[in-house]
């Protein structure tokens, strides 16, 4: 899905000399690098602040409790999304609720989100899924309306930018009180290992995320408040730093593979192809389609024996896992989403793929497709 081996070997020397570096200096825990990657991913997405932790998902956990959102607080969050976005919601005694996602984008949808608010609706948060932005100008002025906070969730999208109906653009991240990412090795910015940041453009928000993500402390062996131990160690920072300075490339080969499974795709009824929101940027992070006249399992069984690789993302909306059932979610509480765990496949994108392996993946696609419909 995803030729990491074939992207180092484009910036081996660079990186190689980022991870000496750091070994030669011995600084493998708040090394200089650290503060540089931040630095630097501030000027990039234009967030005033940005501080990186151990994981996406602690990156959510931290701004909820940056927050202060209280045990029975409910947070408003996708049900088709991954498990973490809803997980952490639950392991802080707050109420996750879950709401339906948007037919074309498969973002939270903002309609959905309204119809859910209650007195006990605290915080949104939306998923920027598969390398676009949520609907962030009306959930925004739902969360102004209800005062509430927003924490977007850009592991999927970083680099994304969002046009506001003012002529004003914003990436990914930096249009809600808190951003939270991931740097997970397959995510368009990806370390190698586990990484994660968060972005405000709020001071005192900002110090809070710090103490919590340093055992709530400011300063050394006082602790202020409960914390948890999550920082991105030197390596990652530095791998990052040097990656960081190749994103936009790396986007923009990503969209051109995008193109070609548009162009292969776009008059087939058999598949539909991602829908392109037109406020947003999209930076796909997943290239997924809708298998519309053939069972999405024995077509990805078929293209495995292929050899050409495909993911499910995802194949069960977080209403149907067993760790978020509810009395309230039943079968077509969410036929939208109920519906895309069936139908969607991402197919393999990375900033590697050449022409010939595209059509290679797109024949064979059309071919095993033709087949299964005899």
């Amino acid at each position: 899905m995803v030729d990491l081996q074939g992207q180092y070997y484009k910036i081996k020397p660079e990186i190689d000399s980022a991870i000496m570096e750091v070994i030669e200096t011995a600084k493998f825990i708040r090394g200089p690098q650290v503060e540089t990657f931040a630095n630097n991913l501030s000027k990039y997405t234009g967030a005033k602040y940005v501080i990186p932790c151990a994981n996406g998902t602690d990156a959510l956990q931290i701004a909820m409790m940056a927050l202060d959102l209280k045990p029975g607080d409910e947070v408003i969050t996708a049900t088709f999304t991954y498990a973490a976005t809803a997980e952490v919601i639950a392991l802080l005694g707050l109420k996750p609720v879950l709401v339906e996602v948007d037919e074309k984008t498969f973002c939270i949808s903002s309609e959905s989100v309204e119809k859910a608010i209650t007195p006990k609706t605290k915080a949104i948060v939306p998923v920027h899924l598969f390398g676009q932005c949520a609907d962030m100008e009306n959930l925004i002025e739902i969360a102004k309306k209800y005062n509430l906070y927003i924490i977007e969730d850009l592991a999927q999208a970083i680099g994304s930018v969002y046009s506001f109906n003012d002529g004003s653009k914003k990436q990914a991240g930096t249009m809600g009180d808190i951003g939270t990412t991931s740097f997970f090795p397959s995510k368009n910015l990806g370390c190698y290992g586990d990484g994660g940041a968060l972005f405000s453009n709020d001071e005192l928000i900002t110090e809070k995320i710090k103490m919590i993500a340093n055992h709530g402390q400011k300063k050394q062996y006082y602790h202020d408040i409960i914390g948890v131990n999550s920082r991105l160690d030197t390596i990652q920072a530095a791998i990052l730093d040097v990656k960081l300075k190749y994103l936009d490339e790396y986007c923009k080969a990503r969209q051109d593979v995008a193109a070609f499974y548009d162009n292969a795709f776009f008059n087939n009824s058999d598949i539909t192809i991602p829908y392109r929101e037109p406020k947003s940027t999209h930076v796909f992070h997943q290239y997924t389609v809708l298998v519309n006249s053939v069972d999405r399992d024995l077509l990805k069984q078929e293209l495995a024996t292929l050899g050409i690789p495909t993911m499910v993302y995802y194949p069960l909306p977080l209403h149907f896992q067993k760790a978020f059932a509810s009395d309230d979610y039943k079968l077509g509480t969410f036929p939208v989403s109920e519906s895309l765990c069936k139908k969607v496949l991402s197919l393999p994108i990375s900033t590697e793929m050449d022409n010939e392996q595209l059509e290679f993946i797109v024949n064979n696609i059309i071919t095993t497709i033709n087949k299964l419909k005899k």
